[in-house]
């Protein structure tokens, strides 16, 4: 099929095709859902993280845009149905600067990407550092783009005065599909340069990055409607260039859309790689001590929250250390080992800072640790308790969550833990409530969609998605063993702050700390 042919804007919302595409941190999925919600089919096209010097984790801008071209052509060949739009879902936390022509000068610099942690420790222990974060609903950490920015400015500071633009994946990808140069609220929320009440850069933030408001998207809302795709861009995706595109959002607030989660009190929480608890507000806020972000969807919809860096990793790292003779894929196998232990793991602790750490923290420093280790722990106490400490750390996040003022009183779990009986009820025992957990379907492309629809005037309102995501369990917490870990929770937050000055130590004297300035 050439460009245009076959494909056609329809009018009729029951026959209507938008296709949700979600631009990942290891791959971009482009998935067509109707107005029914049902997911029709999907196409995916992966690409490296590239980690060039320790704490760095960085991607190639053009890698990424062929992969979404790739994944929606993929899409477009196979639907033979017309399409009525295209609508976005992103990492957040990216950032690449640009030429005066919107050339990358720099690699996509991702969420994981850990060089600017000493800029910002230096920011989070000045007054000013708690201000910006409750400002911006963005912690102050080496994830987020204004500590990055710092960093660029000190240790490379010819190639940031060379920049024109700086901006974040999505965004370059819309500026080379639609030639237009914008950024949304919600991921604008995740850059720790907006102000989340007034919905527009702050000067304070852009004045500590060093850089103008010149130098940054325009702000519009996430259900902005670029009006087609340029002539390249549809020949590469088989579209007709009148195609409507919704700018979309971030994964995170789109992911508790994809799950229902859209009512105040209606937690999302997810557990893949890393791991993530959100709730939908609506109206933004932090808490006083700014342990969780506060992230846009709509300007009536936000989401209060926190990210962990650890999560399936502890599980991948449980079986490379401990049960190597599993081999590749033995994930069901070390699930079994783990449950051979006791709720609890007979005293054992592991705080599971593995990549250090996020919410409700927010400090690169944590390192892993067991404690409590004595002669009668075995293999399968080591791999429980790394499960265990990745759901305390997810109650951690819960209980920040509710001390923001939010009211949780249901919980929605999804990502690749919950395939394993024994973790979901771990998570239900730990939390000591109740979880929830939908059919699985692809999240952040299925709120994408949905707010696409929204914007085309497919559907009414997203809070549909309430009645289009069904619930296929609910494992309530048992009694016992939420007590026992009730009981071991407040160990676990005394261990953190008990072994800061002791990860603080390690951090001057371990090898493999991210380089200060950019090797030559």
């Amino acid at each position: 099929m050439r460009a245009g042919e076959g494909v056609e804007l329809v009018k009729d919302p029951l026959r209507a095709v938008v296709v949700g595409v979600d631009i990942g941190t290891t791959s971009t999925k482009a998935v067509a859902y109707d107005a029914d919600g049902r997911q029709l089919l999907h196409h995916s096209v992966g690409y490296p993280l590239d980690e060039p010097h320790p704490g760095w984790a960085e991607q190639d801008p053009h890698r990424i845009h062929t992969a979404v071209l790739e994944s929606i052509r993929g899409v477009v060949a196979e639907l033979g149905r017309p399409i009525a739009g295209l609508a976005f879902s992103t990492a957040m936390h990216s950032l690449i600067g640009l030429d005066a022509d919107g050339n990358p000068l720099t690699p996509s610099i991702t969420w994981a990407d850990s060089r600017a942690s000493r800029q910002a420790e230096r920011l989070r222990a000045v007054p000013s550092g708690l201000a910006l974060h409750r400002r911006t609903g963005t912690p102050v950490h080496p994830m987020a783009p204004l500590p990055k920015l710092l960093w660029y400015a000190e240790q490379d500071p010819q190639l940031f005065g060379r920049v024109a633009y700086w901006v974040g994946i999505k965004d370059w990808i819309l500026l080379r599909l639609c030639e237009a140069l914008v950024t949304d609220h919600s991921v604008a929320s995740a850059t720790g340069l907006m102000d989340i009440q007034q919905l527009s850069w702050d000067p304070e933030a852009l004045g500590v990055a060093g850089i103008t408001e010149e130098q940054l998207p325009e702000l519009v809302p996430t259900t902005t409607v670029l009006p087609g795709l340029t002539a390249e861009a549809a020949a590469a995706t088989g579209l007709p260039p009148d195609t409507k595109v919704v700018v979309g959002a971030g994964d995170g607030p789109l992911a508790n859309l994809g799950l229902g989660a859209v009512a105040p009190g209606v937690m999302a929480c997810s557990i893949g790689t890393s791991g993530a608890m959100r709730v939908m507000v609506e109206r933004p806020g932090v808490d006083p001590l700014g342990g969780v972000f506060c992230y846009a969807l709509t300007e009536q919809r936000w989401v209060v929250g926190g990210a962990i860096n650890n999560g399936g990793l502890v599980l991948d790292w449980a079986g490379d250390a401990l049960a190597p003779e599993l081999g590749e894929h033995a994930e069901q196998k070390l699930l079994a080992v783990a449950a051979e232990a006791p709720v609890g793991s007979g005293g054992l602790i592991m705080l599971p800072y593995l990549l250090s750490e996020r919410a409700p923290h927010w400090s690169a420093l944590p390192r892993g640790a067991y404690v409590g280790l004595t002669h009668g722990h075995r293999r399968a106490h080591l791999v429980r308790a790394g499960l265990e400490g990745v759901c305390q750390q997810l109650a951690l996040v819960l209980a920040s969550v509710r001390a923001a003022g939010n009211e949780v009183r249901e919980i929605r779990a999804s990502g690749g833990f919950a395939r394993s009986p024994l973790w979901r009820q771990m998570l239900a025992d730990v939390l000591g409530m109740p979880v929830r957990f939908p059919v699985e379907r692809e999240g952040s492309s299925f709120g994408a969609a949905l707010l696409g629809m929204e914007a085309l005037g497919l559907v009414a309102s997203v809070d549909v998605a309430a009645d289009l995501v069904h619930i296929e369990e609910t494992v309530r917490p048992d009694p016992a063993a939420a007590a026992t870990y009730a009981a071991l929770l407040p160990l676990f937050t005394e261990l953190y702050n008990a072994l800061v000055p002791t990860f603080t130590s390690l951090r001057r004297l371990a090898p493999g700390l991210p380089p200060e300035s950019p090797p030559r």
